[in-house]
């Protein structure tokens, strides 16, 4: 692989650390010490802005603005949207002797910034050396309430080191952040209040008419003017510093969106903002880390070094804190909260992807919940079920029936406005109903699939069938004029992955039905009524799925697509470091001329239907387009890393999780600057569950494979499981199970049936 890490931070199993300051990683670093709760979300800026490179962005998860690009054919969007910046409730400006604090400009020293995973805060500190030789000890400290997802809180430490004096301090609340991809704000009239020491705002989006309430109560040294400005309003004061002492000045924030608007949402900001001032910041503090200790309780993964080689045990704690902090920003992204959320691909880290919500959610990010959070894994399919409708209309854009989901998108709407993307790529719909399978298939949720699942499964399955088209030479049904997960080909036939998941999805949802109209026959006539359903379209289903064409050859090895064979061959690591992303460096149609390929595609479906394929094919499958692909989407080197644990191949598997875990870490894809890429942070859990423990959750009961990379002495997680906890110790040789809660499981260990209990089973690697 031609990529390599771009080391910077410190190694912490617990934090994330910036020892001194870079202004060339500026970018990078906020992206890596973002914060979020679901419901809101900063990036790692400086709170007291200046010249130094920054995207300044503090998001609300759902709000957006629209944007009219016109329509030119038939399918294509008329228009987009986009997460924009809401309030920023960070906006602080300090002076000391008329020098204002701009790190950009200014003297100063022992900087140092830490991202605590343990706590959930992020503190940044240094010693501002003025002009006039004042040294002032400056610390800053944030994080988002976890509990109450409205809820954020800042405080700031002076201490004077060596004089006593007085500073300026401005602290306050602003909707006058510029989306920086079009340059503009995208916010309107704007109200505002103040009262002693609390702020109050409400802005509106220009065109999607959305409003978010910010408001804000501060603990200040002494008394403080408000002063009003363009959709803004801060509290200025004169902060008396002592030699030797630090003065705490604390804000409590609350940033609501909740759909209401006007004086019903002022009057509920009002409301969330007197609850948040019944405790101190210090008891959220408390209760912050309370919360994080209760997840890591069950959700930690512990890596333990083999051997007293130093390189080696140096390398593993760079994956255990990677691994951590993967982990700790995906349970900061996403816990369930509200149905009106998804996953976004940069989560509330950055702009890049506008926000959006791709496949990449149920096939790559919703078995963490799955194995964690059930409940939350509920909740990201029913926002799938309450965009169905929307679902809908897309279909008919694209002269088709049913249902089909969009490849990028905030509120249920297609927001890509790149039709080789938004009209060609149909995995999003078949991701949904292979989420509905696997959360069913895990859960036993059956009141689910009734009441939400099937009508999906239905509509998935219409506009499958009529998107699909039958080959005038073999008789066989395929799709054709498609681009496959692999992005670097578009206007494909027959692309595999495509074909395959296609197929599976008739299958289920003709299951599906004939089991519902079986158990469920109210249930099936209402939804006969609402659907306008027939029974001879169960049939049609069944036809295209039993003559559906998958190119695979006698050997196994499936083509990814019809021709893909006879591309011009790329040496994928000949291409230098310094041309990535190549969406940068590469002309667009540069991209698609060789049989190079993105990100897995053949190798996807392998793995989401793993149990479905021998070793034999999953072996030359994998030996064929591992050397073709070049990994540059974030989903990629995990998918790769599983199945090349799967086969054997240790060393590629072990090299591939550090590279997935670290990805943004180490800024292996010279675009950590731009975000977070959410969707290798839950691959990145995948990798240990499904990679090195051997999980495969698509049979009959679960089933464990554990192999133990040679480097590592220990392993140990957790997953959650209808209802029960299992615990999972992997040594050299042997794993132990144990089910620490719940009743017991049964499960297959190296192809041998076990039940789990609450005695430890020890198990030896064969």
């Amino acid at each position: 692989m031609a990529k390599v890490a771009d080391i910077y931070f410190k190694v912490d199993p617990w934090k994330i650390i910036e020892e001194g300051f870079d202004p060339a990683y500026s970018r990078v670093s906020e992206s890596v010490f973002s914060l979020a709760n679901e419901g809101i979300g900063a990036r790692g800026f400086f709170e007291e802005g200046g010249s130094v490179d920054s995207l300044r962005g503090c998001y609300c998860n759902g709000v957006y603005d629209i944007e009219q690009i016109g329509r030119s054919y038939r399918g294509i969007v008329e228009k987009t949207h986009f997460m924009i910046p809401a309030a920023d409730w960070l906006m602080t400006e300090l002076t000391l002797d008329g020098e204002k604090l701009d790190l950009g400009q200014v003297s100063f020293r022992n900087f140092r910034r830490e991202l605590d995973m343990r706590a959930g805060t992020l503190k940044r500190s240094f010693i501002w050396q003025t002009a006039s030789g004042k040294a002032l000890r400056v610390c800053f400290l944030r994080f988002l309430d976890m509990e109450h997802r409205e809820r954020a809180y800042q405080r700031i430490t002076l201490e004077p080191l060596n004089f006593s004096g007085a500073a300026e301090l401005k602290s306050g609340l602003s909707f006058r952040s510029v989306h920086e991809g079009r340059g503009i704000c995208f916010w309107g009239q704007t109200r505002q209040a103040a009262d002693g020491s609390r702020l109050c705002l409400q802005s509106h989006t220009t065109h999607s008419n959305q409003e978010v309430f910010a408001g804000a109560v501060l603990e200040l040294p002494g008394s403080a003017a408000a002063v009003s400005g363009e959709r803004s309003i801060q509290l200025c004061c004169t902060v008396p510093l002592v030699q030797g002492q630090a003065q705490h000045i604390d804000k409590r924030v609350v940033v609501l969106y909740d759909g209401s608007a006007g004086d019903v949402l002022w009057a509920k900001g009002l409301k969330a903002l007197e609850e948040s001032e019944t405790i101190t910041l210090e008891q959220a503090l408390d209760a912050q880390r309370d919360y994080w200790n209760a997840y890591w309780n069950v959700s930690d993964i512990q890596i333990v070094a083999a051997g007293d080689n130093p390189q080696t045990a140096a390398s593993v704690s760079a994956e255990q804190q990677g691994i951590r902090f993967c982990s700790f920003q995906l349970a900061q992204t996403y816990n369930g909260g509200s149905m009106r959320h998804n996953i976004g691909a940069k989560g509330l880290t950055g702009e890049a992807y506008n926000g959006h919500a791709f496949w990449d959610t149920e096939s790559c990010c919703l078995p963490f919940y799955l194995f964690t959070n059930p409940a939350a894994a509920r909740a990201l399919l029913l926002f799938r079920y309450n965009t169905l409708p929307m679902a809908l209309e897309r279909a008919k854009m694209l002269d088709c029936r049913g249902a089909c989901y969009p490849i990028a998108t905030l509120n249920g709407d297609e927001a890509c406005s790149l039709w080789q993307h938004a009209s060609l790529q149909l995995q999003p719909s078949t991701a949904v109903a292979y989420g509905i399978w696997h959360y069913v298939h895990l859960t036993d949720d059956q009141d689910f699939l009734w009441d939400f699942g099937a009508e999906m499964l239905l509509q998935i399955a219409r506009f499958q069938e009529s998107r699909v088209g039958r080959s005038a030479k073999t008789g066989l049904y395929g799709f054709y004029g498609v681009m496959g997960p692999d992005e670097f080909h578009m206007m494909v036939n027959n692309n595999a992955y495509t074909n395959y998941m296609g197929m599976r999805t008739l299958s289920y949802a003709r299951q599906v039905l004939r089991r519902m109209q079986a158990q469920q026959p109210e249930r099936y006539g209402a939804l006969r009524e609402k659907t306008a359903f027939r029974e001879a379209e169960l049939d049609r289903w069944q036809e295209i799925a039993e003559h559906m064409y998958l190119p695979q050859g006698a050997d196994g090895l499936f083509e990814q697509h019809d021709g893909f064979f006879d591309l011009p061959h790329t040496d994928i690591g000949s291409i230098p470091v310094s041309e990535f992303p190549l969406y940068e460096h590469w002309s667009y149609d540069r991209i698609y001329r060789t049989d190079m390929i993105k990100q897995p595609d053949v190798l996807m479906f392998l793995y989401l239907y793993n149990s479905s394929f021998s070793m034999d094919v999953k072996r030359v499958n994998y030996n064929f387009y591992q050397s073709r692909t070049i990994h540059e989407s974030s989903l990629s080197p995990a998918i790769h890393s599983i199945l090349a644990a799967e086969l054997g191949q240790m060393d590629e598997a072990v090299h591939l999780f550090g590279y997935a875990t670290r990805l943004d870490l180490d800024n292996y894809n010279r675009n950590t600057r731009e975000g977070l890429h959410i969707t290798s942070i839950a691959m990145a859990w995948a990798n240990i569950v499904y990679g090195f423990a051997g999980l495969r959750s698509d049979g009959d009961i679960l089933s464990f494979c554990p192999r133990l990379p040679e480097r590592w002495k220990a392993l140990t997680f957790s997953i959650s499981y209808r209802g029960s906890v299992l615990k999972l110790r992997m040594e050299t040789g042997k794993t132990t199970f144990h089910v620490v809660e719940g009743a017991p499981i049964p499960v297959r260990i190296y192809g041998k049936l076990h039940t789990l209990g609450a005695q430890a089973l020890e198990i030896s690697q064969p």
